[in-house]
């Protein structure tokens, strides 16, 4: 598997399996999962929706929804594993060590409280601090994340903030307490592209001020070009391919990403039609035998019908592809 630049991991996730059992049967929605995240880095998760990628950030920050259960595999934050944690310690790790930006931000604020209290609530739960110095951070954070007028938007309600302005306030709140390492599932979705590019230049900028770690859950390449140091893009609950960002965009190897990358328009080549993937995403209890993704693959050939690849590594990025297998092979 291929290492993050830093030789210090900050999380390592190994084998992750998560599982929801079902009264006919159970599905497997992330199967045999594994990369790490250095601290500063941004590790983009790619790929549609299904593919397993907001479940992945949702076991590591301890947020499963019943029955879904980890039910195989290790994560390791600094290397003291944290899966299977009582409750009560997780959702301290989740506050202290490990803050989450999620889609939309009113899942994350409470409509009834002003921003400045739950901020500043976050932080007294998390930090050994006064409430004056408690709340001097908050509206340092509501600063730093760029709220106008910092000082008296602190005591407004969630409701009286735009779209990206809520966004930037849920970020302060997953940055209250100093956590090493931030999940941020789909940040920029539900704003439009002035604001995105806000965000990301924001997240951008924590990375290199804080050394926060950052993973990074999208379905949008663009941003992820814009965003990661490294892309991990998932197919039907399995890292696909994994690699440096450039390398993963200007020379994808898995047949998946080279159909992603085809179907994003190029700028100043006008005319001619997008490549598009036939077919869609497998249901969990449809997964086919072998290669997941060999119902939509051009290139598929018997072994990929009969045998599930593993990661094999093609100069700086990890593909789990036959095509890739330095082994001989017959194809038809």
């Amino acid at each position: 598997m291929t290492m993050a630049p830093d030789r210090t991991k900050l999380l390592e996730v190994r084998n992750l399996r998560v599982e929801f059992p079902m009264r006919r049967g159970t599905l497997v929605a992330v199967d045999d999962v594994s990369f790490d995240i250095a601290p500063g880095e941004v590790l983009g998760v790619v790929g549609e929706s299904g593919a397993g990628k907001s479940m992945t950030g949702a076991a590591i920050i301890g947020l499963l929804e019943p029955p879904g259960r980890i039910a195989g595999g290790e994560i390791r934050l600094d290397g003291r594993r944290i899966d299977g944690l009582p409750y009560e310690k997780m959702r301290r790790v989740r506050g202290r060590e490990i803050g989450a930006i999620f889609q939309d931000p009113l899942t994350s604020l409470n409509p009834l409280y002003t921003v400045g209290r739950q901020l500043v609530e976050t932080i007294l739960t998390h930090l050994d601090m006064s409430e004056k110095a408690a709340r001097e951070r908050a509206l340092q954070l509501l600063q730093d994340v760029g709220i106008p007028a910092a000082e008296r938007r602190i005591d407004h309600y969630p409701h009286q903030f735009s779209g990206g302005m809520r966004q930037r306030v849920v970020i302060a709140l997953a940055l209250s307490a100093n956590p090493r390492l931030i999940v941020a599932d789909e940040p920029t979705t539900a704003l439009d592209v002035s604001i995105q590019a806000q965000i990301i230049t924001l997240i951008k900028r924590l990375c290199r001020e804080h050394g926060t770690a950052v993973m990074l859950v999208t379905h949008d390449m663009g941003v992820i070009a814009e965003t990661a140091d490294r892309v991990a893009v998932m197919y039907a609950g399995r890292i696909a391919e994994i690699g440096p960002v450039r390398d993963v965009i200007s020379r994808a190897r898995h047949p998946y990403t080279e159909g992603l990358m085809g179907s994003i328009p190029k700028i100043g080549e006008a005319g001619g039609r997008l490549a598009q993937i036939d077919g869609a995403m497998p249901r969990l209890s449809a997964i086919p035998k072998g290669c997941a993704f060999n119902p939509r693959c051009a290139k598929a050939f018997e072994r990929c019908r009969a045998e599930r690849p593993e990661p094999l590594t093609v100069d700086a990025t990890d593909v789990a592809c036959w095509l890739y297998d330095p082994a001989p092979a017959v194809r038809r």
